[in-house]
């Protein structure tokens, strides 16, 4: 993971808090426990970075939905 994917992955934990009424270390533990960070984010960061931020939220709920966590 290097700088630029980093800082996207740490502002999507923020926005997905934020969507979802969470605190960010619960969003940090749902993702990382479905692989969500390395397999999904920092694996499409050049496509998901150009991304409006809802669009990106909304994505990641539905990588979740298809493992089975419903947010």
């Amino acid at each position: 993971m290097n700088q630029d994917s980093f800082s996207f992955t740490i502002y999507m934990i923020h926005a997905c808090a934020s969507a979802w009424d969470k605190k960010p270390s619960e969003v940090y533990d749902i993702l990382q426990s479905r692989d969500c960070i390395d397999n999904f984010l920092v694996s499409n960061y050049d496509v998901l970075h150009t991304q409006g931020t809802a669009y990106v939220v909304s994505d990641i709920q539905e990588y979740l939905k298809v493992r089975g966590i419903v947010i």
